[in-house]
Parts: C-alpha cells; structure tokens; sequence
C-alpha cells in the first residue's frame, strides 16, 4: 500500500498579512529617529532649564546692591539748652548699623560719622574698619558729645530752643567693597543721612529719620 506524503505549509497571519525584511527595516529606522528626537528633546529642556538657573543667578547672587548705614535707637545721657545765649549741649549713645543685603561681605575703611546743625560740624564719632557679613547687619556702639562752640551766632537758634524742640542730622559716607563668590569685588560706598528731633522738655528723641 503506498504511503500518502503530507506536505506542511508555514501557517498565514492572522491578518491575512505578511511583514517582509524591507519593511522590518523601515520600522527599525523609524523607532531609531523617534529616540533621537526625544534624546535631542531633552537636551534642550536642559538647555533651556540652564539658561533659566543662569539668569536668575545672576539677577540675585550676582547683584551688587549698595550696602545701607543708619542710626540705630538713641539713647539720651544729658541734654542742657539755653534760649537766652543761646546755646546747647548733648552726650548720648547710638549704633551705626551697616546693613549689606549682598550673597557676599562688605568690607569698609574707617570712616567718621559727622554731627551737624544747619549744615556746622558740631559733633564726630570714628568708625573703624571692619566688615559686614552676607546678607547682615554690621552695628558699631557709639557715644556722642554735640554743642555749640564750634556755632557762629545764629538769631535762629535761640527762636528753636524756645520752641522746644532741636533738630540736629548726621552723615556717614564710608567707602569699602562687596565681595561675591570669593573672586568679584565691586566698589560700594554706605551712606547715610539721618534728621534727628530732640524734645527738649523731656529730654528724649521726639523723631529719628534716615533715609
């Protein structure tokens, strides 16, 4: 009896549907272009973040301010006033505040705090060399001695004294240096100007402004 010889054929897709090589290939290209889009995509959400940080970097740390310097809370020891001569004398204590808003130190040079009535010298305090650290403020206690030796004679400050009230300003301009990230250095001069109002009934500051 012969023997029947079955033949096997490979099984058809179940879509009916063969993929050849050729198209294999294309498909392999175009997952390789989709990984580097999404490579290059991503290196320029870096660049882009970068140059973000970068910025506000240097529109913050970077940012040399002008350090400020003002007169703290003052405190009165003796204060004599008289219309009839007139003339007048103080002693009292205060702080010099040198405030540096900086990422970085504010070293300054010894300066002088100057004491003034309409614009005449009557009073001076030294500030010695030191140095206000990142983002604080520097205070130096001082003690104060003003009159009116040093005063030509003045028809308004008799008039002032009677009014009880005696307005004297004070300036500071000290000249020093911020440094940054321990390699940039800028010139930076504190200044200060402040209008002082005594009572003199009492004997205490009525107003202190410094702008």
């Amino acid at each position: 009896m012969a023997e029947k010889t079955q033949q096997t054929y490979p099984a058809a897709p179940a879509n009916g549907y063969t993929r050849s090589d050729g198209e294999s290939l294309v498909s392999e290209d175009e997952l390789k272009r989709k990984k580097r889009i999404k490579l290059f995509t991503y290196i320029g959400i870096f660049i882009v973040f970068q140059i973000i940080v970068m910025t506000v970097f240097g529109l913050t740390v970077m940012k040399v301010k002008t350090p400020k310097a003002r007169l703290g809370e003052i405190s009165v020891q003796t204060l004599n006033s008289v219309p009839a001569t007139p003339s007048f004398d103080a002693k009292f204590t205060t702080q010099i505040r040198i405030k540096n808003t900086n990422w970085g130190p504010y070293k300054f040079d010894a300066g002088t705090a100057t004491f003034l009535y309409q614009g005449v010298t009557i009073g001076q305090v030294a500030i010695p060399k030191s140095k206000a650290g990142m983002r604080s403020t520097k205070k130096i206690n001082v003690e104060v001695s003003v009159d009116t030796n040093a005063l030509p004679s003045s028809s308004t400050l008799g008039s002032e004294l009677n009014s009880g009230v005696l307005t004297l300003t004070s300036q500071v301009q000290l000249k020093g240096k911020v440094e940054l990230m321990l390699i940039m250095k800028k010139n930076k001069n504190a200044a200060m100007d402040c209008t002082i109002a005594f009572d003199l009934s009492s004997k205490t500051v009525k107003t202190l402004q410094c702008k």
